[in-house]
């Protein structure tokens, strides 16, 4: 993909037509969303850094996905109504795809095959613990579960990527935002 993730195409929650080239030249926050997660809190922090950023160019985008023990099983309307509803959620929310699987979206067939794993983590615990309940990777890059981020530089390459258990509000993550910004 010559202009890589500005060529995918990809629905709004209101089903209609999208691309990232919409939001060509700004820092974006990709995080696969859910409603029924115990990581599903995690909404607050994703719209607060998305208020304290958004004059300066980030865009959190959100995309609802139910590979994880069915965590997101709402319509569109309903998630778009719990989010609002819970979390107060401004920044934009796009139809439900697949993040895994035979059934992947293009869009996280290319950030996981961009960045393959996870650079910023809270340690090999969360997964450890996810492998307890019998919820493991399939392939070495697949997403690790609801709420794992793609931090994406405002020439589109894939800057970051961020565990699910690392909160919007890290430091980590907020330095990196900021010195995405900056750039």
């Amino acid at each position: 993909m010559a202009n890589g993730i500005y060529e995918i195409p990809v629905k709004k929650i209101d089903g209609s037509d999208a691309s990232f080239d919409e939001h060509k030249g700004k820092v974006l926050l990709v995080v696969n969303v859910a409603s029924k997660c115990g990581l599903t809190p995690q909404y607050e922090g994703l719209e607060n850094l998305y208020k304290e950023y958004k004059d300066q160019g980030l865009e959190v985008l959100g995309f609802p996905a139910n590979n994880f023990l069915a965590q997101e099983p709402g319509t569109s309307e309903e998630i778009q109504a719990f989010c609002k509803t819970n979390y107060d959620v401004t920044f934009p929310l796009y139809q439900k795809i697949s993040v895994k699987g035979d059934d992947q979206h293009l869009l996280y067939h290319y950030l996981t095959d961009e960045k393959t794993k996870a650079g910023i983590v809270n340690g090999d615990e969360f997964e450890e613990k996810l492998a307890g309940f019998g919820q493991k990777r399939e392939k070495a890059n697949d997403v690790l579960w609801n709420f794992e981020k793609f931090l994406i530089a405002k020439d589109g390459s894939v800057a970051a990527r961020i565990a699910p258990d690392v909160t919007a509000e890290d430091e980590r993550v907020v330095a990196a935002v900021k010195a995405e910004l900056a750039k």
